[in-house]
């Protein structure tokens, strides 16, 4: 049975096809920068000067790249049916249209910055670009699927002020993990095309780097893992950060293997899905460390106190709604 005031069907449903849409298109991106089909179509809008649809000429190369720019299209139709969902859902929910609107603006967006990235030769930094903004509508799309399975209205934290402190602390460790994954992915061999440029870093470097601020992340959650058993927090933010911590965990060691094998292409490929479903449970985290109250309560501590029942535990942090 559906809480009252929970969103409809539709909209549930969306909103999580646009979390593995946005958590999809990463990975088909990587097959083509993977397959070095990064130039199959050298142009953009058309896939040549002549030709919208990729020519026998370009081979298995253009059908790669073509096949991923008609999976963009897919993405957007799935962005418009969500939003017309939220638009439609009644009542109609003014915290889900921000989210709705951000992941279709960010379908033009994101094509913007392909072609851009294509017409130069597929650039490191703006590949780098292409990848960050896409965790910021995966980010976006987990906002909109966990809010519309909760009722409007205020919130109240669940736990302690330190450990959401911790939690945004992480959260920032996460952008300069994934950044930093951009930079051995823009020193490293995989390209997109054999003539592509490289960053010019040090490879061994950028991957040092990357690695101590992976263990960091781990740490992190660890710590917030600990800290969450030591003030009872409640069962589904436990979980939740136990999710975390064994997708973390998944991701480090196919880094390390992928490093020491010589980054086989089927592991950076799986290395792309971790990332996004790091960033997925990262943000799933975040969105549990607090509860959405139906409507304000005339008294605060009433309200907390609902919070804190409706948890399921006994003796545990509820602060006042905001």
């Amino acid at each position: 049975m559906v809480p009252m005031g929970v969103s409809g069907s539709w909209v549930r449903r969306f909103a999580f096809a646009s979390v593995v849409a946005n958590v999809g298109i990463v990975v088909t991106g990587g097959a083509v920068r993977l397959t070095a089909s990064g130039l199959g179509c050298p142009t953009v809008p058309y896939c040549t000067e002549e030709s919208f649809f990729p020519t026998p000429e370009l081979g298995v190369h253009g059908v790669i790249e073509y096949g991923n720019r008609t999976l963009t299209g897919v993405l957007g139709v799935v962005a418009v049916a969500t939003l017309i969902a939220v638009w439609r859902d009644r009542p109609r929910r003014r915290d889900l249209l921000g989210p709705a609107v951000a992941l279709l603006v960010g379908i033009p967006a994101q094509a913007l910055l392909g072609a851009v990235t294509v017409l130069t030769g597929l650039n490191p930094w703006t590949v780098m670009g292409h990848f960050l903004l896409s965790m910021l509508l995966i980010s976006t799309a987990v906002v909109l699927w966990v809010r519309c399975q909760e009722p409007p209205g205020p919130t109240a934290a669940v736990v302690p002020p330190p450990l959401r402190l911790l939690t945004r602390a992480l959260l920032a460790v996460l952008a300069v993990v994934l950044m930093l994954g951009t930079v051995v992915t823009g020193t490293g061999p995989h390209a997109g095309d054999p003539d592509s440029p490289r960053m010019g870093f040090d490879l061994a470097v950028a991957s040092q780097l990357h690695a101590d601020a992976v263990l960091l992340l781990i740490g992190m959650t660890v710590a917030l893992w600990a800290g969450l058993l030591a003030v009872r927090a409640p069962e589904r933010v436990r979980r939740a950060a136990v999710a975390l911590l064994v997708v973390e965990l998944a991701q480090g060691v196919i880094g390390f293997v992928q490093y020491f094998t010589d980054l086989p292409v089927l592991l950076v490929g799986l290395h792309l899905l971790g990332a996004g479903l790091v960033t997925v449970s990262a943000v799933r985290l975040y969105l549990t460390m607090r509860a959405r109250l139906p409507g304000a309560s005339p008294e605060p501590a009433v309200a907390a106190a609902s919070v804190t029942r409706s948890s399921g535990r006994s003796g545990s942090f509820a602060a006042p709604p905001s």
